[in-house]
């Protein structure tokens, strides 16, 4: 076609030929040994307990991420050279548990046959949780969790199956993971339950309300926990639900609420958190583009993304 030099591809964004987007630098995976983070969906929202789009959180991440320019300014280079997209993981249509077992097989297999990588999982629904870190503790050995959500999610599996709400009562009752390697931060007022709230402590969970982060800020109060789960644990696997922010910075949430974390708090606890030699993972989950306003929760957890890679990269 190079006698119509002016006709490009239907969809083509503008190009400037001196800024590379991370949209640039990510590589459909085809099988090749993986060292270090790559990318994997996990589109499952029928297990919410309230209305959710998050099986369509995946592909509207991809494309915040795709767009965002690869360059960070601190580090005066791109935040990696390449990012394989493994793709994502076939939800069964009705059957949530199926769906589950799809989610820890796929992840599980994976890191047993690629030791070396480091899953950054697009979720999908806080259900997912269950079975990625499962995945995790049973391939990384003994896995602390630091759990970045508004709520506890211990809720009992009688009154609705294992839904959005469940995926830490189930690691906790079923041992993958140790009450005392579950950290939680920015846990929030009213969004909770006295009896949910006894059984964390009932299980020794480490539990970091908005109010103490306030008082303290999130990154202080990592830095003062991690010496203590660097000794008990062999990984660390960040869970970042979205609507741990304030309801200002991620409308598309399906529980926003006031008084959350601000944008600039998350990605320095992210960015921190990554920077550690044993970090086997990361999920981000709760974005529902429904809901969401010019994408900005979608573009709030590609940030999330890009902070996780920048932290992996300055701990080389």
């Amino acid at each position: 076609m190079d006698k119509y030099p002016f006709l490009k591809k239907a969809g083509s964004l503008f190009k400037d030929c001196h800024v590379t987007k991370v949209g640039d630098l990510t590589k459909t995976w085809t099988g090749q040994t993986i060292k270090g983070p790559a990318l994997i969906g996990a589109p499952l929202s029928k297990s919410s307990i309230s209305h959710s789009g998050a099986c369509f959180a995946p592909g509207s991440i991809r494309q915040a991420l795709g767009g965002i320019s690869a360059y960070s300014a601190e580090l005066r280079e791109h935040v990696t050279d390449h990012l394989y997209d493994l793709g994502d993981i076939d939800i069964h249509v009705t059957d949530i548990v199926k769906s589950h077992e799809h989610i820890y097989h796929t992840i599980h297999g994976l890191l047993t046959d690629q030791p070396d990588w480091v899953p950054f999982v697009l979720g999908g629904d806080n259900s997912i949780s269950y079975s990625t870190v499962k995945a995790i503790a049973q391939t990384k050995g003994t896995t602390a969790v630091f759990q970045f959500d508004a709520h506890h999610d211990v809720r009992n599996t009688e009154d609705g199956g294992p839904t959005n709400g469940t995926p830490f009562r189930r690691l906790l009752d079923e041992k993958v993971i140790n009450g005392q390697n579950l950290i939680q931060l920015g846990i929030r007022e009213f969004s909770n339950s006295f009896a949910y709230e006894e059984y964390v402590k009932s299980h020794q969970a480490d539990v970091h309300t908005m109010e103490m982060i306030r008082e303290k800020g999130l990154v202080q109060t990592i830095q003062e926990v991690l010496p203590a789960v660097k000794k008990r644990a062999d990984s660390i696997f960040i869970s970042v639900d979205m609507d741990v922010l304030d309801q200002a910075h991620a409308p598309g949430c399906p529980a926003i609420g006031p008084g959350g974390l601000y944008t600039e708090e998350l990605l320095q606890a992210v960015r921190f958190l990554a920077q550690e030699a044993h970090i086997a993972g990361i999920e981000i989950v709760e974005v529902d583009p429904t809901l969401d306003f010019r994408d900005m929760t979608s573009r709030a957890a590609a940030h999330v993304i890009l902070h996780a890679l920048k932290g992996i990269k300055l701990s080389h």
